[in-house]
């Protein structure tokens, strides 16, 4: 998952972590522990790419670690 870019979509969106929260019916500790693990459940996917309009959601929630 790429977090920072979910973030990067809060912000560009005109979104706090508060008010993404609230559209997903959780506590903003939560989506900040979701963030912080980097899981979300499907449910919760889905709404982020229809609050946030993500047209490559791919790029954010299905990428994998690599590391070198």
């Amino acid at each position: 998952m790429n977090i920072n870019k979910l973030k990067g979509l809060f912000v560009e969106k005109g979104y706090t972590q508060q008010d993404i929260a609230r559209e997903l019916g959780i506590t903003p500790n939560t989506l900040r522990r979701r963030m912080k693990d980097e899981i979300f459940n499907t449910d919760e996917i889905n709404k982020l790419i229809e609050i946030l309009d993500i047209k490559e959601p791919m790029e954010i929630f299905f990428v994998n670690k690599v590391t070198h």
